[in-house]
């Protein structure tokens, strides 16, 4: 694979035209981070929101020192939800366990329902325990999407003493819920958990049961192995 060439790409972010700047922020990808991020910089606020949004997104996936408080930043003070979504969601990826007080706040504090989507999502993909109580928040919100990012973060989190909560939303009408009760009792192991999954392989639809059969073999696995 040849090398990018980092003077072509940091010309292409100053482009005037947007495309050019968003192949620039693509090419990226096989550039190391501590290259990557002082041009993903560039353009972190650039006037075109999806130019912004990909950059934003970068920061998550090419983790340097500097990518935390600028993340923790947008999301805290950024005007446009969509960027303090992004934002939160990058936090998620970079897997940095500082940043769980700053999504923590989003979700209670933003008004808006992406953001605290993304901070329910990335709480989950902190793997921190800490994070169970919000996240019983978010599942007896009554917003659906909050709801599926609750259950799939209470799996990531192996949030065992949850499987009764989780457990209400296993005949919900939306199977996009059910799919992620099935995935999220995979991490649960417990014999409510087994119970309801077995349940679900037998789903009229076809994700929820393939979710369902494949938490099985992974408790089964994980049985096997202790």
């Amino acid at each position: 694979m040849n090398k990018p060439n980092l003077e072509h790409l940091s010309s292409q972010l100053e482009s005037e035209n947007s495309r050019d700047r968003m192949v620039a922020l693509a090419g990226l990808r096989n550039v190391p981070a501590e290259e990557a991020v002082p041009l993903i910089k560039k353009v972190l606020d650039d006037d075109n929101l999806q130019v912004r949004s990909m950059a934003v997104f970068a920061l998550g996936v090419k983790p340097t020192e500097e990518c935390y408080p600028i993340l923790v930043k947008l999301l805290e003070t950024d005007p446009d939800y969509g960027i303090r979504a992004d934002a939160a969601g990058a936090l998620g990826y970079l897997e940095d366990e500082r940043a769980f007080e700053a999504l923590v706040r989003a979700f209670y504090e933003d008004t808006e329902w992406l953001v605290r989507f993304s901070a329910a999502v990335s709480l989950g993909n902190l793997k921190d325990p800490r994070a169970k109580q919000v996240l019983l928040q978010a599942l007896n919100s009554g917003e659906t999407v909050l709801e599926q990012a609750a259950i799939a973060a209470l799996g990531e989190i192996k949030a065992e003493d949850t499987v009764e909560e989780i457990l209400r939303f296993v005949d919900s009408d939306d199977w996009l819920i059910r799919q992620r009760v099935a995935e999220a009792l995979g991490n649960l192991n417990t014999d409510k958990s087994l119970s309801a999954l077995k349940f679900l392989q037998k789903d009229s639809h076809t994700q929820v049961s393939q979710a369902a059969t494949i938490s099985l073999q992974r408790l089964a696995k994980a049985a096997r192995e202790t």
